[in-house]
């Protein structure tokens, strides 16, 4: 499978008052990415988390090594700002917060105001519209006011602009963290289903466990360096580890762990409530 994103021993300093060091946001890091995964990238508040999505948006560029886009290497010298320009088309990022991208009065032309730019004709504009509202499920409010809808809707609004821009990778950067629980699970399946069926490669920055459990693979951050990179069952199969990092687990896992700290012998990898229960009262049975 090709790669989507790779980044080479990467490095990237924010300057601070004069006299003081630069912050080291992020450290000498390396890891590629395949074209239609699902990766959940976890860290605690300063570990990098957002600043290697600005990284690989190119809407910073490193101090220090490189970014990789489709196998063209986005941080050599010979980059025109045509290039840059090119590659932005193909990623697309969704901020925390959906007010931040939302620019029209009226759904439906927020969602045409990307393809608008791109100077495309006013028949694919309006298919591109109406395809990426029904692929969030928001057709019925393509003439309603922004400003009107919840949480959730506003973010489906925002994604679906970044559908209709044709982006085949999509880095969402903790786009579910100002929404309750029924817009979080709102978005989180729009994210899903844009993997899944759509073949979006997607990158989600979340602070929520029961999201990252749902990706094929969860990168952990902590100061700027990679902690953990595997299967959500081998990352959270490990909590202590986790938990040094100032992290949280599913909550199956911390109720798996205090049983096994009880004596039960039970698998930490099961994120189901179901299978959990089912665990447990399996090793009950064999005492």
């Amino acid at each position: 499978m090709s790669e989507c994103f790779r980044v080479e021993n990467l490095s990237y300093s924010y300057p601070t008052e004069e006299g003081a060091a630069p912050h080291r946001a992020l450290d000498h890091i390396s890891f590629s990415v395949e074209e239609g995964s699902f990766v959940a990238i976890l860290g605690h508040n300063g570990s990098g988390k957002s600043t290697l999505a600005k990284m690989l948006s190119l809407i910073l560029f490193p101090d220090e090594g490189s970014v990789w886009l489709r196998g063209r290497n986005m941080s050599t010298d010979d980059i025109t700002e045509e290039d840059v320009l090119r590659a932005r088309r193909e990623v697309g990022m969704a901020f925390q917060n959906p007010d931040n991208q939302i620019v029209a009065t009226v759904v439906e032309e927020d969602v045409a105001f990307g393809p608008e730019n791109l100077g495309l004709p006013p028949e694919e504009i309006r298919r591109r519209v109406d395809e990426a509202l029904a692929m969030v499920g928001m057709t019925e409010y393509a003439r309603h006011a922004p400003h009107k809808l919840s949480g959730g809707q506003k973010q489906r609004v925002a994604i679906a602009g970044i559908i209709a821009m044709r982006r085949s990778c999509i880095i969402f950067d903790e786009s579910t963290a100002m929404l309750d629980p029924v817009g979080r699970r709102e978005v989180m399946d729009i994210i899903e289903k844009l993997n899944r069926e759509e073949h979006i490669t997607v990158l989600h920055i979340t602070h929520y466990m029961t999201e990252a459990v749902r990706a094929d693979r969860v990168i952990v951050m902590d100061r700027g360096h990679i902690l953990m990179d595997g299967t959500p069952r081998e990352v959270f199969s490990q909590p202590e580890k986790l938990w040094a990092a100032h992290l949280d687990v599913p909550q199956t896992t911390e109720l798996l762990y205090a049983m096994r700290q009880h004596g039960l012998d039970v698998q930490l990898d099961i994120f189901d409530p179901d299978e959990c229960a089912s665990e447990i009262a399996a090793a009950i049975s064999r005492r």
